[in-house]
């Protein structure tokens, strides 16, 4: 069975500020030595899916799986690495967890 990922959509990104702050202050209380861990981070995306507004989808690798449940996030498969910017954590994990295709 591949790892778990876990997603959360906070609903619109301009009012998300407040959500992401207190995700970011929870991740470092839970995770406070995920700068030296290269799989542990928070990703971020702007999605929009043809609407108006878009939407910002947090994604918890699995080595953040105890983070992704203390905010409820849902299963879900890896997401695409294609614009995810790191939220929390290792500035490392995208390169580790999204390597390049040879």
């Amino acid at each position: 069975m591949p790892p778990t990922w876990h997603s959360k959509n906070l609903g619109d990104a301009l009012l998300a500020s407040a959500e992401l702050a207190r995700i970011q202050a929870l991740f470092l209380a839970i995770c406070p030595n995920a700068d030296s861990s290269a799989d542990l981070a928070i990703f971020i995306r702007h999605e929009s899916e043809g609407r108006l507004h878009c939407e910002a989808v947090l994604y918890f690798p699995p080595a953040a799986a105890v983070m992704a449940r203390a905010v409820n996030a849902t299963l879900c498969g890896q997401p695409s690495p294609h614009d995810l910017g790191v939220l929390a954590g290792s500035r490392e994990a995208l390169a580790a967890l999204f390597p390049p295709a040879l």
